[in-house]
């Protein structure tokens, strides 16, 4: 992994999140305010290799009492994407709305519509969906994308956490722990204490 790699990466979490708060129709004040947990992952793609297979990374912050904690590094892995993605880049952001999924959602492994049920919160109805305990919002070049959700798996990305914190630490740690935020991720865990502007 490049030694830049985490800081790129990011740096466009951050904007990724930044801008899907701020469009008309994006992430509503109030949703970010009851969310437990935020995960961004920028530039999750489709992989060449295997189809109907999609790959992304990016990273997890929950809240504490003083903010949103320091952020983990994890991947996204979703099959059976059907056409609704086709060969597109898409933009993710998670909201984990209930709290007592944390230790599961930090863990090495989390699989959608096992450990959690979730719907896209781009749809009207997502967004007061009672039995959604987690959201996902997608957008490819400013358009809305998804794809079926169950099954889609958070799992921790080590590598990352290594190259970040400089040591092998577990998301779990990072996050509750109270590990300091790094210098490189202070903008992306700063945007989303800010929110929507207003």
């Amino acid at each position: 992994m490049a030694a830049d790699e985490p800081a790129n990466r990011l740096d466009r979490a951050a904007a990724v999140f930044a801008k899907m708060t701020e469009v008309p129709h994006g992430i509503r004040q109030g949703l970010i305010d009851s969310a437990d947990c935020i995960a961004v992952i920028p530039g999750f793609k489709k992989g060449a290799a295997v189809v109907g297979f999609g790959f992304g990374r990016g990273f997890i912050s929950c809240r504490t009492d003083s903010g949103w904690s320091a952020p983990g590094a994890i991947a996204l892995e979703a099959g059976s994407l059907g056409v609704q993605l086709g060969g597109e880049e898409i933009d993710i952001v998670i909201l984990s709305m209930d709290k007592t999924r944390r230790a599961k959602l930090l863990s090495e492994r989390f699989t959608i519509g096992t450990d959690a049920a979730a719907a896209w919160g781009n749809g009207k109805a997502a967004h007061d969906d009672p039995n959604a305990q987690m959201l996902f919002f997608g957008s490819s070049k400013g358009v809305f994308a998804g794809f079926g959700l169950d099954g889609a798996s958070i799992k921790a990305d080590q590598s990352g956490d290594k190259a970040l914190y400089g040591k092998t630490m577990t998301n779990s740690e990072i996050v509750n722990g109270g590990a300091a935020t790094p210098e490189i991720a202070a903008v992306f865990v700063g945007k989303l204490g800010q929110g929507p502007s207003q």
